[in-house]
């Protein structure tokens, strides 16, 4: 369980430092003039430039989180856990025993036989 703790730590720590990353970068083509089509260059997504350290540290980044987003919902899908899961439980204590009845049951018999009535005299 120490190990799904560490591992949401260190991913919220890589949000944190995506999250700044992506902010940090600028804009590209994002004057008024690009937004109405008025852009200095022909291309389809702009000027391509070389890789400067932020995108690079974005790309890690990116797939950092995204690996880190797969390792945690494959931990989590096995439930919570507990700290005292691997420990067997307690004995049982002994039930009290119950005391026989005191007072005997009334008996009937299985088979009553029918009353007959008395002849008259």
């Amino acid at each position: 369980m120490i190990l799904y703790y560490l591992l949401t730590t260190i991913y919220v720590l890589v949000c944190v430092m995506l999250l700044l990353v992506i902010l940090l970068q600028q804009g590209k083509g994002g004057d008024m003039a690009s937004a109405f089509g008025g852009g200095s260059s022909q291309t389809a997504f702009g000027a391509r430039g070389g890789a400067t350290l932020l995108s690079k540290a974005t790309t890690v980044l990116a797939v950092l989180f995204m690996l880190g987003a797969l390792a945690l919902a494959i931990i989590g899908q096995r439930g919570p856990g507990s700290i005292v899961s691997g420990t067997p439980a307690p004995p049982r204590p002994a039930a009290p025993a119950t005391p026989a009845p005191t007072t005997p049951a009334p008996t009937t018999p299985a088979n009553p036989a029918p009353a007959t009535p008395k002849p008259p005299q």
